[in-house]
């Protein structure tokens, strides 16, 4: 089913995984993809490394994922290291094993590299990507926002115009950067709704681990953390537990806060960890989460 017609109906719950590095990692991901389906999420995706360092193994890990855990598997596709041939080839892969939503991506760049470099003959932005997938396929096809501006736009009001750019040539509904003030969500779906962006625009939540783990994402990423929840990770950076606790504490009041604000639904990117994940959901009002996020 494509997620804008499941987006139609009700409020959303999904999950997003990464790539593991050797074959232990993937038995992880797949033993906690297993264990989180009694959430009923109403799909999955699994990223690319970075610079596009593992769209082979993801693309794999994607048809696995979707022959084996019978889920909605939203395949992942970024432009970065790829030729225009191999990405067809990968939305081609998809289309012939019934994978029925994309979610595509221009992707950062190789690790040590500032600025993105296109792979010769290959999509220079997630617009070019999205444009291809829509003129040669019949995907439902999701691209990725940013409440607090992607790292490398100039400003906030030349982010937005990308993002509709992204909406105008096919995409049909929106996930968010993970972010750690939803007024930053509240925000950015305000300035697209007046720039005419209408379609669904899902908030990306990611459980914070440890602390050391969390600036590195944030540095890359853009996005902020805020004072109060700074000075908590300062004062507990030692002790991962007590880290962990404080994530699954302010990552369950973004949800609640955001759920009773009706958003569309909720993306959490778990990190291939089931723990936080788990107490969140078991923790969200209503009995059982199909009931909390409908």
């Amino acid at each position: 089913m494509k997620i804008k017609n499941i987006l139609d109906n009700k409020r959303t719950l999904s999950f997003e995984f990464f790539p593991p590095k050797d074959e232990q990692g993937v038995e992880r991901l797949f033993n906690t993809i297993d264990s989180l389906k009694r959430y009923e999420p109403d799909f999955i995706d699994i990223t690319y490394g970075a610079g596009g360092s593992t769209q082979r193994l993801t693309v794999e890990l994607c048809v696995r994922a979707y022959r084996e855990s019978g889920m909605t598997v939203m395949g992942h596709v970024a432009c970065a290291a790829q030729t225009r041939e191999f990405v067809h080839g990968v939305l081609e892969r998809f289309e012939s094993e019934g994978i029925e939503n994309v979610i595509l991506l221009r992707g950062d760049p190789p690790r040590g590299s500032d600025s993105f470099v296109p792979a010769e003959g290959g999509f220079a932005h997630a617009t070019d990507i999205i444009q291809h997938a829509r003129e040669n396929f019949d995907f439902g096809i999701a691209a990725a926002c940013y409440p607090e501006g992607h790292p490398e736009s100039p400003d906030l009001d030349s982010d937005l115009r990308y993002t509709k750019m992204k909406v105008d040539q096919g995409a049909e509904f929106l996930i968010t950067q993970l972010f750690y003030d939803n007024d930053y969500y509240y925000d950015f779906v305000d300035r697209a709704r007046r720039a005419g962006i209408d379609v669904p625009i899902i908030p990306g939540l990611m459980p914070i681990l440890n602390a050391s783990q969390i600036r590195r994402i944030t540095d890359l990423s853009g996005a902020t953390i805020p004072a109060d929840l700074d000075r908590q990770l300062e004062q507990h950076a030692d002790d991962n537990r007590a880290v962990r606790q404080i994530g699954i504490e302010h990552t369950l009041r973004q949800a609640q806060e955001l759920m009773a604000n009706n958003v569309p639904g909720v993306h959490f990117y778990v990190l291939n960890r089931r723990y936080s994940i788990t107490k969140i959901l078991d923790n969200l009002p209503g009995a059982g989460v199909s009931t909390a996020l409908s």
